[in-house]
């Protein structure tokens, strides 16, 4: 079987390929279309499609849109209630409706070929959910979905059983964690939908001061749901402006938010283990980003495994819709999903752009080399990722031993100072450094940094003395574990720092163009692409 998923109606459009169960292709539209995630998430931006990504699913696997057995679209029109009668008071939202009840005809539009009677829609959740399930190494797996809206719900809470899902909770709006955590988010003068990562950021420079008075509108209910609506933020803290500074009432507002949906998740996990038994827990939607409660979950719930879709935005629902139709679907096989080329495609794009540029023996021992020299590399190497996370594909590289370099790369990326970068470690050494759940490839827990290693690594200690870590398995990463054990021959450190290619405001880069361009416009020292090196010295002498 042949399956498309798509995910189009709120943010973060992209389209995944499954083949007979196994995860061919995905790709978010940003990294085709260049707008941060995709689109804003209005009603007026929901006949949007992920053309881009979707053709080239198609295009990469070799499929015409005529030889699809399903498309899965990641939102069931037929089960949306009205907003008022959700309290959610959007005056627009019949007209999202009505573009997803459309979806079937503006595919077979974007795709010439489609049989519209192909699309099937799937409820957002479920589509989460199999994001989440099926895709990871357990088969049978308690799996639980948390973000802003689906159709009518914000949360699902269930159980894979040879791939079949049992829900067994799911919470009405307008209660919703995912919810509750965008309107903190432009309490705070951050853009919604999109900025959530820096409120989990700005906590750790907080103390939860406002926790007692969040908890009164902030809590889980005794049959697997929760309370989460109707606070006065600005109660607590006043409201701040995109440009102004942050005050300690703004971070402790934070640091209150983040200890509330960490204490709401911990008894959700806890009500799903008494219902749903087993060792294994799956997580997705937006709010399984938050790498701070993803800790939590791990050390203090009831499972002894923790996987979370590394896609776990809407981006993921693409996959997991696909998945969901497959009759048997397989576990993705990592996240480097999207678009790759080969090393005389990169020489071609490298002689066009008439770059200076070397084909050295080993790119990693010159990668190496130039970080140990404290330079700053700019690192583009296979298939780009499915998700927010550069994990060793596009990313940004530097020194962990030098405090400023934190400084630095938030000044070549433009970001807030508070912003903290994360390490990359060779998996078997990892424990030696970090406690907490390991392994852990996708970056998706926060772990505790040894009191032996903090001041050697500064670079990538957060204010808390955590670090969001990548563990990196030689057998599926050998030429980033070369460059990591390269690197620590010179150094006598086995971290380096990574953090995405690109610039605030961007989509991470993804193709070759790309990353000359942001090689060129930001104080980068090496551009590693595919197997040659583009040096900034050579290029502007």
């Amino acid at each position: 079987m042949r399956i498309l998923g798509i995910n189009a109606l709120f943010h973060d459009p992209a389209a995944a390929l499954v083949v007979d169960g196994r995860t061919v292709a995905a790709a978010e539209e940003e990294r085709f279309s260049r707008r941060k995630h995709g689109k804003r998430p209005v009603p007026f931006s929901a006949w949007e499609l992920p053309e881009l990504s979707a053709r080239w699913c198609l295009e990469h696997a070799g499929v015409r849109p005529e030889e699809l057995d399903a498309v899965a679209y990641s939102f069931d029109p037929r089960l949306a209630r009205p907003a008022d009668r959700m309290g959610l008071f959007d005056p627009w939202d019949p007209l999202r409706l009505e573009y997803a009840r459309r979806a079937p005809e503006f595919l077979a539009e974007a795709l010439p070929g489609l049989d519209p009677d192909r699309v099937v829609f799937v409820p957002h959740h479920v589509a989460h959910a199999a994001s989440a399930g099926p895709a990871s190494p357990f088969p049978d797996s308690a799996v639980l979905v948390l973000d802003g809206r689906g159709e009518c719900t914000s949360h699902l809470a269930g159980r894979y059983t040879e791939g079949k899902l049992d829900t067994l909770a799911t919470q009405a709006l307008p209660h919703s964690l995912g919810l509750l955590y965008e309107e903190l988010t432009a309490h705070l003068g951050f853009l919604r939908s999109s900025d959530e990562f820096k409120v989990m950021a700005l906590a750790s420079y907080g103390r939860p001061r406002f926790l007692g008075q969040l908890r009164e509108h902030v809590h889980a209910t005794d049959d697997g749901g929760f309370r989460a609506h109707g606070v006065d933020w600005a109660a607590h803290a006043p409201p701040r402006g995109s440009h102004e500074p942050w005050t300690q009432d703004h971070a402790d507002l934070a640091a209150s938010a983040q200890a509330v949906l960490e204490e709401v998740l911990l008894e959700l996990v806890h009500w799903l283990h008494t219902a749903a038994g087993g060792d294994s827990l799956t997580l997705a939607g937006g709010v399984a980003l938050n790498c701070v409660a993803n800790a939590k979950i791990a050390a203090l719930g009831p499972f002894r495994d923790v996987w979370v879709q590394p896609a776990a935005g809407d981006a993921g629902t693409a996959l997991g819709g696909a998945l969901h139709l497959s009759d048997r679907p397989e576990p993705m096989p990592g996240a480097d999903l999207g678009r790759g080329w080969s090393d005389d495609e990169l020489r071609a794009v490298l002689q066009e752009a008439a770059v200076p540029f070397e084909e050295p023996e080993d790119i990693a021992e010159t990668v190496a080399e130039e970080l140990a020299r404290d330079g700053v590399v700019a690192w583009f190497q296979g298939r780009s990722e499915y998700g927010p996370r550069a994990l060793g594909h596009r990313s940004l590289l530097a020194h962990p031993g030098r405090a400023e370099n934190l400084d630095r790369l938030n000044k070549v990326k433009g970001r807030e100072e508070f912003r903290p970068v994360a390490p990359m470690v060779v998996a078997d050494r990892a424990a030696e450094i970090f406690t907490g759940r390991l392994p852990s490839p996708y970056m998706l827990f926060v772990h505790q940094v040894a009191d032996a290693w903090r001041d050697r690594i500064p670079a990538v200690v957060h204010v808390d003395g955590t670090a969001r870590v990548q563990t990196v398995e030689e057998r599926r990463e050998p030429l980033v574990a070369r460059m990591l054990h390269a690197f620590e021959r010179r150094t006598g450190l086995p971290v380096v720092v990574n953090t995405s290619l690109n610039t605030a405001g961007r989509p991470m880069v993804d193709d070759p163009r790309e990353a000359l361009e942001c090689f060129g416009s930001a104080p980068v020292d090496l551009l590693a692409i595919g197997p040659f090196a583009v040096r900034r010295a050579r290029m502007f002498a």
